[in-house]
């Protein structure tokens, strides 16, 4: 209807029909103007929430869990160029490296004459002017032994009988243990793709030795890393104090996670296609520890009596709430939470009751702090937070076995993100797991004193983990 009928040739009827259509209409009008009122204040707040963001700081590894793999490293400040020579190291002069305590050979260079007048020089004339070290590499090439096994009828009973061969030589294949070993520590320590290994073993070994071959040797070896990856579990489920965190990897395109379990003796990494807290059960097998620390994240909470919170991670967060304006309750807390870190540089070597002392000055100092009314966003996001986790910031002062930060985690777990970026990742499952073994044994020798390549290569010829050792 776009024009008033005439309202003089209308019944009462039509007219009462009219304006209760109209009367509908308004109503009509009226709701869907409420309604774009309630969508138009809350397109407000969204734009304004958003217009705020937009003034926060970008979120970096230093104020974040962002890590350091995907962190914008910002370009160094121009030096003033240096005048004079470059000063000796702190602690130290300058002069170079250490001389060798027992050098392979020594070459003596005394003068015959004098190079002004000619005049012979005896020993007496002369005095040591120099000392110093020359160091070479020697030529590097495979020593390829040749085993010739003979075997022996026995006119007597006509029995043939094998030439025994020394340890080491038995038939099969061609390449060592030793060699092995290298090979692996190459692949899994220093990200070395199969191609690239293949070409370097030629290159600066003179062997030729292709993929397959390293994919098999890998193979062979594998059973030397699982019957020690069945020493650290056993280990690691008698424990009193786990440490565990995981990083994302790659799978034949997909994502799975590397978690990490550790502590001061052990150290297991597993790679599973879950995030979640199966994972733990599955690792633990039912063993409950005394103590875990671990960072916020769902899956890493519950799975002991107590609980130690990452401090550094929570010390990072608040640096992001005061960069993003918080400037009542994020200072604080992180002033306390650098006290507690500071304080747990030498909480092993205090006495029980000063250690208590600290705690509850700790905590009389966190009640100070949660008695804040932030009115930032991100500041009251952690007082909420640290109001229901308050009872698990200062574990650490209770168990002075416990570090007060999961650093030791994310310091296994770094050189699993530079293999990824390196490598792109696994191809396959048994790849992934064949990984994970090794690092779990370089991770564990590394903790009793054993470099990576000495673990490697006691997995592979079979020598026991120093954990057999240790006390449970």
């Amino acid at each position: 209807m776009t024009e008033l009928p005439d309202l003089s040739l209308l019944t009462h009827a039509e007219k009462d029909a009219l304006i209760r259509a109209l009367w509908e209409a308004l109503q009509a009008s009226e709701r869907r103007n409420a309604e774009l009122t309630v969508r138009l204040a809350a397109a407000e707040r969204r734009i304004a929430e958003l217009e705020a963001r937009l003034n926060e700081p970008a979120k970096r590894p230093d104020n974040s869990s962002l890590p350091p793999s995907r962190g914008q490293k910002p370009n160094r400040p121009e030096k003033a160029p240096r005048k004079g020579p470059r000063k000796g190291s702190l602690g130290r002069e300058g002069g170079g490296r250490l001389l060798a305590e027992n050098p392979d050979q020594t070459v003596i260079a005394k003068a015959a004459h004098c190079r002004h007048c000619r005049a012979g020089l005896t020993d007496a004339d002369q005095r040591l002017a120099q000392r110093y070290d020359k160091i070479d590499l020697p030529p590097i090439k495979p020593i390829v032994t040749r085993v010739e096994r003979y075997a022996g009828h026995c006119r007597c009973c006509g029995v043939t009988t094998l030439a025994a061969v020394p340890e080491g030589l038995e038939a099969g294949t061609p390449f060592s243990l030793n060699l092995v070993a290298l090979a692996i520590y190459l692949r899994v320590i220093h990200a070395v793709s199969y191609r690239r290994l293949s070409r370097l073993f030629i290159e600066l070994f003179g062997l030729a030795i292709s993929e397959g071959a390293l994919d098999a040797a890998f193979r062979r070896a594998k059973p030397g890393f699982d019957a020690d990856i069945g020493t650290i579990l056993a280990r690691l489920r008698r424990a009193r104090v786990v440490c565990s965190d995981e990083t994302s990897v790659r799978i034949n395109g997909r994502t799975h996670w590397n978690w990490v379990f550790q502590n001061d003796d052990v150290v297991i990494h597993v790679i599973r296609p879950s995030r979640g807290a199966n994972v733990v059960a599955e690792v633990m097998d039912g063993h409950r520890p005394a103590i875990w620390v671990s960072d916020l994240y769902g899956a890493q909470r519950g799975h002991a009596d107590h609980w130690q919170i990452c401090l550094a991670h929570q010390l990072r967060d608040c640096k992001f709430a005061i960069e993003a304006g918080d400037e009542i309750f994020a200072p604080r807390m992180k002033a306390l939470l650098l006290r507690a870190v500071v304080l747990a540089r030498r909480h092993r070597t205090l006495a029980d009751a000063t250690r208590r002392a600290w705690r509850r000055r700790l905590d009389h100092d966190l009640d100070a702090v949660m008695a804040l009314a932030p009115i930032n966003r991100h500041g009251r996001r952690l007082r909420r937070r640290y109001g229901k986790l308050r009872d698990h910031l200062f574990t650490f002062l209770d168990h002075p076995e416990v570090a007060a930060d999961n650093n030791g985690s994310e310091r296994e777990l770094r050189p699993i993100a530079t293999y990824r970026k390196v490598t792109g990742g696994f191809r396959s499952n048994w790849g992934a797991d064949f990984f994970a073994n090794v690092r779990s044994v370089v991770g564990t020798a590394a903790r009793h004193g054993v470099d990576a390549y000495t673990a490697i290569k006691n997995a592979v010829t079979g020598t026991s983990m120093p954990i057999n050792h240790m006390q449970g």
